[in-house]
């Protein structure tokens, strides 16, 4: 059977169309909506279905065809500006996205051989995250320890880039490397080690994208000031312009916000700022908004809100189209390149392997918003290394998307969706408006000088771990529905003495092997290059090739003196605070030889306590706690006795708020007389009795409002288990 390439298109655009049974009449909105008023028995409709974002949007049960109709990018097509359906007129059933699975091992060597496993069996793109050494331009032989192999790949030299292309054709393999400010060094370093292996520049492809400003808001500056990283960034793109034509040479890179708990509306503003402002410098270095934008690539971190993330792709296109628009740029330079990594926020290192099904939902989304080239998180990515089974279980989520899911037979899935269109629409307009202030700012460095993208994702980052901890925001494994029983992940982790050792000895034998007096004429026509500002691709390429380490490349051209420092965006997790709860009660359980204990007072029938008891179970197992107290009671008193008896330091009554009156003062008050120091906790929040229950010693209360976080953390403490 043969499949047809298929566009979905608007039902708006066919609003005659007859209804295809006419003994099934069409229904209106208002209709839906007195149904579902109906059904909620009192309860607000915006309030029980409207969910407002973290974007600021008002997210709504249902969409309809109404709300899309005025929409000015609908009746867009896929290939055609403002490409919201995607830059290509027949999407993946051409060119399906490039597989880009990060390979983040500590070794050139030990790189290679993972790609060599990983190439023939699904990868398409060599995807290669570098180390913190490399990342800051040093030398693995002088770095600290700690940073040689750290997130990635140590790259110092021609031949450790040999090294890693053994056996590999680099003639027909696209690259992407994501060397913050020191492109320069690390591209001289790679065409150097092409021209060795018979590839010309002009048949290297992928991307080597410089990012200064995403280095600065990753560490809190440059080693350069920002001028001449945009000195450089002109002086590579230049050169690819006509050397490496297939080359990008600039990354906008969103995952420093990602990470930080921005919000998508954010992403998008910050990226839509950044673009912008790398443009403008290359305008001012003699380059054209037709040359620059082809030479730009933007990579997103996909997150959780399946909708949300399939927008906001596509939202990133629509305005980009417009930037350039509004730049003079022809329709070839309106088309943005978009990679997509499956966010790090939202993967827990607890019941870690939740995160499969994590990203294939971020994935799935990420295919459905249009990238054009992926990374998809290996299962145990945030505890250490992957191994050959979690890669490959996350590369083939790619292929099974691509041939099992058939999305190579579709252009734009997800359009004409009336959800994902609105959303689209309202993303692009909230995001644009946030561009605006940056701009009114001064731009994106300044606005990052003054703090202002810091605090907005630093307030977002607030409200999203208060969601967490209050369980608004479940994430599986983490904060709701633990396994205390989990087998902890073997953790692989990169031996950095051992490696920088390895390294430092790899460098001495590259440096006895090369001509002292070459290799010194070589650095000093690098040094005129830079004070002459001219022909520092070239001059760089060729020091590579003589010789010339990175950590030199890099420090002749970070000579003109230090950059900027600005405030940082810190790294996080949304799982973290928990995981730490967990890790604690884990180690308390090591040492005392059981875990932190509640007891659950179990008052009456099933049908009273079971529906709190569950609630109690599930409230205190993301804290490592171990539930006790199988068995029900019928008095206070028999419920005193049991747990007096079990010794626990914290005693949780569940029954029902009808009943609490007649066993809350009896069942505390026996406790607390017998032994003060015991925690006391109602299962409930009952507001006309609060005062009362405080009175006769209840010390808190558990519900769906609590801050969870907050009170394992303080019956940890209270339990002696130290975070």
């Amino acid at each position: 059977m043969t499949h047809d390439p298929a566009v979905t298109t608007p039902d708006s655009a066919h609003p005659e169309d007859p209804a295809l049974f006419s003994e099934f009449p069409p229904t209106s909105y208002e209709a839906w909506r007195q149904a579902a008023e109906k059904t909620l028995k009192g309860v607000p409709f915006e309030k029980k279905l409207i969910t407002k974002t973290y974007e600021g949007i008002d997210l709504r049960p249902l969409y309809v065809r109404a709300d899309t109709a005025e929409l000015p990018h609908i009746k867009a097509l896929p290939g055609l500006p403002p490409y919201v359906r995607g830059t290509s007129p027949l999407g993946f059933t051409v060119k399906p996205w490039a597989i880009a699975q990060e390979l983040p091992y500590g070794s050139p060597a030990e790189v290679n051989a993972a790609a060599r496993a990983d190439l023939p069996r699904g990868q398409t793109m060599l995807n290669l995250p570098l180390d913190q050494a490399t990342l800051a331009g040093l030398s693995p032989a002088s770095a600290s320890p700690a940073h040689v192999g750290q997130g990635g790949m140590s790259l110092a030299s021609v031949e450790d880039v040999l090294t890693l292309l053994d056996g590999l054709d680099l003639a027909s393999l696209p690259l992407l490397i994501a060397p913050g400010v020191h492109a320069l060094p690390v591209t001289a370093l790679i065409m150097a080690a092409a021209q060795r292996l018979g590839v010309a520049p002009a048949q290297v492809q992928g991307c080597i994208g410089m990012d200064p400003l995403g280095r600065m808001v990753a560490t809190g500056g440059l080693p350069m000031p920002l001028h001449f990283a945009y000195d450089q960034m002109a002086a590579l793109t230049a050169w690819a312009i006509t050397d490496a034509p297939q080359l990008q040479t600039i990354l906008v890179s969103l995952d420093p916000y990602s990470n930080g708990g921005s919000s998508a509306v954010q992403d998008l503003a910050y990226a839509l700022a950044t673009g912008v402002a790398y443009l403008r410098a290359m305008q001012d270095r003699g380059l054209s908004v037709d040359q620059v934008a082809p030479k730009m690539r933007f990579s997103f971190a996909i997150g959780s809100q399946f909708f949300m993330e399939i927008a906001r792709l596509r939202a990133a296109r629509l305005l980009w189209s417009q930037v350039i628009a509004a730049f003079g740029g022809g329709d070839e330079a309106q088309k943005m390149v978009l990679h997509a990594r499956t966010a790090s926020w939202t993967k827990t290192r607890t019941d870690a392997h939740a995160n499969m099904l994590r990203v294939t939902a971020e994935a799935f989304a990420a295919v459905m918003g249009g990238c054009d080239s992926m990374h998809i998180s290996p299962f145990d990515e945030c505890i250490g290394l992957p191994d050959e089974f979690s890669r490959r279980i996350a590369r083939n989520v790619h292929i099974i998307l691509q041939q099992e899911c058939n999305f190579m037979h579709l252009i734009d899935p997800s359009g004409g969706s009336s959800a994902v269109e609105t959303l689209t629409d309202e993303l692009a307009r909230s995001a644009w408006a946030m561009f605006q202030a940056i701009e009114a700012e001064g731009g994106m460095a300044a606005s990052l000088a003054l703090g202002t993208p810091q605090d907005q994702v630093a307030q977002t980052r607030t409200e999203r771990f208060k969601a967490v901890a209050q369980r608004k925001d479940v994430i599986v494994g983490a904060n709701m529905y633990p396994n205390l029983k989990e087998r902890p992940l073997v953790v692989r982790t990169t031996d950095t003495v051992a490696l920088q050792a390895e390294r430092g000895a790899a460098l001495h034998r590259v440096r006895a092997a090369a001509d002292p007096a070459v290799r010194d004429q070589a650095l000093q026509s690098l040094v005129q290059a830079v004070a002459l500002r001219s022909d520092l691709v070239e001059t760089a390429i060729a020091a590579a090739d003589h010789g010339i380490w990175l950590s030199e490349l890099a420090t002749i051209l970070c000579s003109v003196g230090p950059g900027p420092r600005f405030k940082a965006i810190p790294a996080h997790r949304a799982s973290e605070q928990f995981e730490a709860l967990r890790a604690a009660a884990d180690a308390f359980a090591t040492t005392a030889g059981h875990r932190p204990t509640i007891f659950l007072a179990k008052m009456g029938p099933v049908a009273q306590h079971k529906a709190r008891a569950e609630f109690a179970t599930a409230f205190f197992e993301p804290g490592g706690f171990a539930i006790v107290g199988d068995q029900a009671f019928e008095t206070p008193e028999a419920a005193a006795e049991a747990a007096l008896a079990a010794e626990a330091p914290v005693v949780v009554i569940c029954s029902t708020d009808d009943t609490y009156p007649t066993i809350v003062p009896a069942l505390t008050g026996a406790i607390k007389a017998a032994r003060p120091s015991t925690t006391v906790i109602l299962a409930g929040y009952p507001a006309d009795q609060v005062d009362a229950y405080k009175q006769a010693g209840v010390d808190d209360f558990i519900h769906l409002r609590a801050n969870c976080y907050a009170v394992l953390a303080r019956l940890q403490q209270q339990q002696g288990v130290a975070l």
